[in-house]
């Protein structure tokens, strides 16, 4: 009796935990001169630019899926009261803050390159319901920050994709303090 009982559960559990697991962020990179309270006063009461290259919703256009993402990224953004846009000033102000959303990135592409400019996507689309993201926070041509993030997902308002956004933003715009170590010929951080 209490083995049928406790079946349905446990498995109920498993498909809560396969859930959760359905949406993550990366790692995180900081450059030297990142500083949240710089982003701050930067964007707090201001509005924020977003770049964008690649759709992971390959059943709709660029445009449809832009729209859609922006309310989701405005409901979940970093803390300052910014208001995320598309808009490209008609000239670019110096210095100039933004964020770039490289969906489906090509596997070798860099923040740095990025930032000055590039945009390449994987070869290959993601099968449909899958959804990668490399996140990098810019001012003029150097990146500041930078992430990757994933969520499986059956369109744009998917709770697990606003979830992911919420996750990727307290990452990507950090107020914590960043160490940055000192790195041996390999990459990894010196013994003091």
């Amino acid at each position: 009796m209490l083995g049928s009982i406790m079946r349905p559960a446990l498995s109920m559990l498993a498909v809560l935990l396969l859930a959760a697991c359905a949406a993550g962020v990366g790692g995180a990179d900081y450059a030297p001169q990142y500083d949240f309270f710089e982003f701050w006063a930067a964007t707090d009461n201001k509005p924020f630019r977003i770049e964008s290259a690649g759709n992971p919703f390959p059943g709709m256009s660029e445009q449809e899926m832009k729209q859609r993402l922006l309310p989701v990224m405005q409901a979940n953004k970093p803390r300052p009261n910014l208001t995320f846009t598309y808009q490209v000033p008609p000239e670019r102000p110096r210095p100039d803050y933004y964020m770039v959303l490289i969906f489906n990135p090509a596997l070798d592409l860099t923040a740095a390159q990025v930032c000055s400019g590039q945009r390449r996507l994987a070869p290959a689309p993601l099968p449909p319901g899958r959804l990668y993201l490399f996140a990098i926070y810019c001012r003029n041509d150097q990146y500041m920050s930078q992430t990757t993030a994933w969520a499986d997902n059956t369109g744009p308002d998917d709770p697990r994709v606003a979830q992911m956004f919420a996750v990727l933003f307290q990452v990507l715009f950090t107020d914590q303090p960043v160490h940055h170590w000192p790195r041996g010929p390999f990459g990894f951080p010196l013994m003091r």
